[in-house]
């Protein structure tokens, strides 16, 4: 079995301010993008799809791939306008293997462990993602601001990623997906993760697999605060 990563590090970073996109930020010494791009080194997968924003590539070759000496990135592809642009974009270059890793670059601290799981389930069911169990009690609100409804605690799970998938079948649901994409965006629905993609195009449910709390996206200047302190701590373990 041939497993394949795309490590999405597109985004603009508006949210963290500063010039400098928070992919690029550096952190305990190197750029944040290259802690998960370590771990998928050292793991199982076999290649890394690393996608960008456009005009960036020749950048992170020289910065990145080639300063920090990955072995595994086979591409590097410009990302898109919409999160799942840049995934459609990273799947073209996934032809041949056999599941595909969906990953935020901007998730530094995603473990060996979680790839092994979610490999585990992926292989059974054909969809799996990371996930811990909430923490805080979840509200829904009405629409106006008020509470409507109070799921129960313990069915309640923060997604996060890798998102996993058998990779013939996620390829053609993004296909089905931007040729509706028009039609999608008229009608008000926006795909935000691609377990919605597998659910709408394929009617497959993704098995959750319990992740780690460390497993966190820096989005603001307060991850950062939180991400060193993840650093310290894995450092003195």
């Amino acid at each position: 079995m041939k497993n394949a990563a795309i490590v999405l590090a597109g985004g603009s970073g508006r949210r963290m301010g500063g010039d400098r996109p928070k992919q690029y930020m550096e952190l305990g010494g190197k750029p944040l993008i290259c802690y998960c791009l370590d771990t998928f080194e050292s793991s199982f997968i076999d290649a890394v799809i690393l996608v960008c924003k456009n005009g960036d590539e020749d950048f992170c070759r020289r910065e990145i791939v080639q300063k920090y000496g990955y072995k595994k990135i086979k591409a590097i592809v410009p990302g898109g306008k919409e999160r799942y642009d840049s995934v459609y974009n990273g799947l073209k270059e996934t032809e041949g293997f056999d599941h595909v890793f969906i990953h935020d670059g901007a998730r530094p601290f995603v473990s060996e462990h979680t790839l092994e799981r979610c490999l585990h389930y992926v292989e059974k069911y054909g969809a799996a993602v990371a996930a811990v169990r909430a923490k805080d009690t979840v509200k829904i609100e009405n629409g106006d601001g008020f509470v409507e409804q109070s799921p129960d605690r313990s069915l309640v799970w923060m997604v996060q990623t890798p998102q996993v998938f058998d990779r013939d079948m996620i390829a053609e649901c993004y296909e089905k997906m931007k040729r509706d994409e028009k039609r999608l965006l008229d009608a008000g629905v926006y795909i935000t993760d691609d377990t919605m993609v597998a659910k709408m195009y394929a009617d497959v449910d993704a098995k959750l697999v319990e992740s780690s709390y460390d497993n966190i996206k820096i989005t603001t200047v307060t991850d950062i605060v939180t991400a060193e302190a993840i650093i310290k701590r894995l450092s003195e373990a």
